[in-house]
């Protein structure tokens, strides 16, 4: 892969990885549209690990609190981290044992648009929770069902932050603690499939590396920009303007791979 598209393929993720707009989706838009090929899962999870760094930058003190609260034993710490535990559960089996089933769809670019449909439908319920939801954190059932739909985002077109947050805005959380809860369940996933991918990662051919590095850091540093935007937009209530622009490019993409 040339440098240019790692790049512009980092800056796609980073935008969409937080931005409730599917980020394996538009990865998979626009490789398509590229014309780029075989590149796999290996380069979704390194621009992925991009946008871990940027979210452990936003949300160091958070992640620092809830890591000293466990160590020094807070009951409240404590608490938070099992239920991120918990909600991490339903991605863990799906990564385990569907692993080639999930390469698979993503090697079929209509699943990208399709899913695209299926996140305008979890934003579209926003409009009527986001402004009665006052929760401080999900409870540890509804925990379960936010990672349900986590697990479901493994798949292209499916935000993982819409869906969550949808969900946990629907249980009466609050947009910023939805978030917040949300992203924080990223880290996990992210390490994990991380973790996962390690074996292919290290047994990679020294030239297919640095669209790797480069794509990472483009995510890194756009995944930045677009957390602070996110959290200004959910301050503002108008998360469900998103479904306008999922179902509207779900559509524009199968009509493209219809007529190509």
């Amino acid at each position: 892969m040339p440098l240019w598209e790692a790049v512009l393929l980092g800056i796609v993720q980073g935008i969409t990885e937080f931005l409730p707009v599917s980020s394996d989706g538009h990865l998979v838009i626009a490789q398509t549209l590229l014309g780029v090929r075989e590149q796999g899962l290996l380069f979704v999870i390194a621009v992925h690990v991009g946008s871990l760094l940027a979210l452990l930058m936003f949300y160091r003190a958070r992640v620092i609190e809830l890591v000293v609260g466990v160590i020094g034993r807070d009951a409240g710490a404590f608490r938070y981290v099992s239920k991120l535990a918990l909600a991490t559960l339903p991605a863990v089996i799906v990564g385990l044992f569907f692993k080639d089933f999930v390469e698979s769809i993503f090697r079929a670019p209509w699943t990208a648009g399709a899913g695209l449909f299926v996140t305008g439908a979890f934003l579209i319920t926003t409009r009527a929770t986001q402004r009665s939801a006052h929760g401080h954190e999900p409870g540890f059932s509804q925990a379960l069902w936010i990672g349900c739909a986590q697990a479901l985002a493994i798949a292209p077109g499916i935000s993982r932050s819409g869906s969550t947050i949808a969900v946990a805005l629907a249980f009466g959380v609050a947009p910023l603690a939805a978030a917040e809860f949300s992203f924080l369940l990223g880290i996990i996933a992210i390490v994990g499939a991380a973790v996962l991918e390690l074996p292919e990662l290290l047994g990679a051919p020294a030239d297919s590396l640095p669209p790797l590095w480069v794509g990472a850091a483009a995510a890194a540093l756009t995944g930045l920009a677009a957390l602070a935007l996110l959290v200004r937009l959910l301050r503002a209530q108008v998360f469900h303007w998103f479904a306008g622009y999922t179902f509207a490019a779900g559509l524009a993409f199968l009509a493209y791979l219809a007529l190509r």
